[in-house]
């Protein structure tokens, strides 16, 4: 079996929750590969080969080494290659790779992208740190830095979720980038890529694992009013 691993959900930070949960070591005791945020939104994170990483609203890239930085949600799956497609491109764009999900019927499972190589392109937006009282995750996202790159070399690595799945998780892709230099990341809104290679990992579990100790997220009320379009809005993909 194969399995994500999921701490709190995108639609808690809809509703102002933003405070961290959960720690990077809590994080790392379930895969080596993921994605995530910090506390109060701060940046945009990258679990790669059993490191942390963070992009902050700067375009600056830290290496997280104390363990005990929280996340208000992250996601992070082990690595398996043996258990993974083979990406049959070494070309693609942000469109194409969509088109790719399609020929291989994925649209009902979640899956984990991993590609590495040179990019011609990739624009990625950091999203930056907010203080309590936590505005909406739509609010934070009318106003996120973007960046951009050319000729980079990279990886670039997130999930793909079903559509029924939006509000726990991001619908369809949600997709960050690292360079190898650890100089450029950031959650990606559109690339290009010259020579890459990379897998799709298929998972058959999705464990939702939830903040009960905070007591903000245990009283929320969320109305889920338009839930899904705020998760979209602030996503900013070509999904």
């Amino acid at each position: 079996m194969t399995t994500i691993y999921q701490h709190g959900t995108l639609a808690q930070l809809v509703a102002r929750q933003m405070s961290g949960t959960i720690t990077v070591a809590e994080m790392l005791e379930h895969g080596d590969t993921g994605i995530g945020t910090f506390e109060g939104l701060d940046g945009e994170g990258i679990f790669l080969n059993g490191e942390a990483y963070q992009a902050d609203s700067s375009g600056k890239v830290h290496h997280i080494t104390d363990k005990q930085t929280t996340l208000p949600f992250a996601s992070i799956h082990f690595d398996q290659p043996e258990v993974s497609q083979k990406l049959p491109f070494r070309q693609v764009n942000y469109s194409e790779l969509t088109k790719s999900l399609q020929d291989k019927q994925l649209f009902n499972v979640f899956s984990a992208l991993k590609v590495h190589g040179e990019f011609s392109h990739v624009h990625v937006r950091i999203v930056a740190r907010q203080e309590k009282p936590y505005p909406s995750l739509l609010q934070v996202a009318e106003q996120q830095p973007e960046f951009e790159a050319e000729n980079i070399i990279g990886t670039l690595v997130g999930y793909y979720a079903p559509k029924v799945f939006g509000g726990p998780t991001a619908a369809g892709w949600h997709l960050h980038f690292l360079s190898d230099d650890l100089a450029f990341a950031g959650h990606v809104l559109d690339f290009n890529a010259t020579d890459v290679d990379g897998t799709i990992q298929i998972f058959d579990n999705f464990l939702q694992h939830l903040p009960i100790n905070n007591e903000d997220f245990r009283s929320m009320n969320q109305d889920i009013t338009d839930l899904d379009k705020a998760i979209e809005a602030s996503e900013g993909g070509k999904n």
